[in-house]
């Protein structure tokens, strides 16, 4: 079976309402070309807001089904398209999620998958708004395949990967806000997009899936300071070949088959789902091993 898939990466706007009408678009366009799953960058409806901890910025959060899910399922039913839609979710008063909500192309909502590893570094202060994902490693079996969803900081844990994989996913979709420090691109710059993309190479050719990734793109923050959105989304293949490479500072939509007859090509050649030692790896479990 063959199916295409697409990454958005764009630059945020001034308000959810513009992001929200910004994303339908892209969404549209995708269609129209061809894809029938479709992934949004990491929180989309808005700037990355959690460079700075501010408690009024609680309000942009949202509830699942909301707004923006109100927005995007009958848009999924009139494309006949699947959705992954990255949101800030308000569960209850006090619990907050970094949340993707899964939309089928008959305009219902699959599932959701809340982060599970949540960072705490400069301009980076996820922990101070988000309660770890407590739903586990996911699929969602879709009109068109079985996908798997993983957030951000997940991306660079082979034990997330891993688990999404065993539980038959076909593609991992990395819902993505990672970018440079200005004072520090120069210097490490280019290693830090290329470690990004390895990691993540690396448990598509480890799990034998298709790995895509969508990154947001811009400068957000202070003048001086902030985050440059360094983009790069990408597509690869169960072998990590490049599918789709986006650029650092443009918008675009990336688009790549999805062939499950390769991915069983792949695992029948590189059998590592069969030979992993699962008699041997309960240390795995523990903070560290003696």
């Amino acid at each position: 079976m063959k199916y295409d898939i697409a990454v958005i990466q764009m630059r945020s706007e001034s308000s959810a309402s513009a992001n929200r009408d910004k994303i339908v678009m892209r969404i549209t366009e995708a269609a129209r070309r061809g894809a029938k799953v479709i992934c949004t960058q990491e929180l989309f409806c808005s700037d990355y807001f959690c460079q700075r901890e501010d408690p009024a910025i609680f309000d942009l959060a949202e509830p699942i089904p909301g707004p923006t899910t109100d927005k995007l399922m009958p848009l999924a039913r009139e494309l006949g398209v699947v959705v992954i839609a990255s949101l800030f979710e308000r569960r209850q008063p006090g619990v907050y999620h970094n949340t993707a909500a899964v939309i089928d192309a008959d305009g219902s909502l699959a599932g959701i998958y809340r982060k599970m590893h949540i960072p705490d570094d400069p301009l980076y202060y996820e922990k101070y708004y988000f309660t770890p994902g407590d739903l586990g490693f996911k699929t969602f079996a879709t009109r068109f395949g079985r996908i798997g969803v993983l957030i951000c900081w997940d991306q660079w844990f082979p034990e997330g990967a891993r688990l999404t994989a065993l539980r038959g996913a076909e593609v991992i979709f990395y819902p993505t806000a990672i970018g440079w420090h200005p004072r520090e691109k120069e210097e490490f710059g280019h290693a830090q997009v290329d470690a990004w993309q390895t990691i993540q190479r690396s448990h598509a050719i480890a799990n034998g899936v298709y790995v895509a990734a969508a990154n947001r793109i811009g400068h957000e923050g202070s003048a001086d300071g902030g985050i440059e959105f360094f983009g790069h989304s990408f597509i690869c293949d169960p072998f990590g070949r490049w599918l789709a490479k986006g650029g650092h500072d443009v918008e675009e939509i990336l688009i790549a088959t999805v062939d499950t007859g390769l991915q069983e090509i792949v695992r029948r050649n590189w059998p590592f789902l069969r030979d992993r030692r699962i008699d041997m790896y309960d240390q795995i479990t523990r903070r560290l091993v003696d």
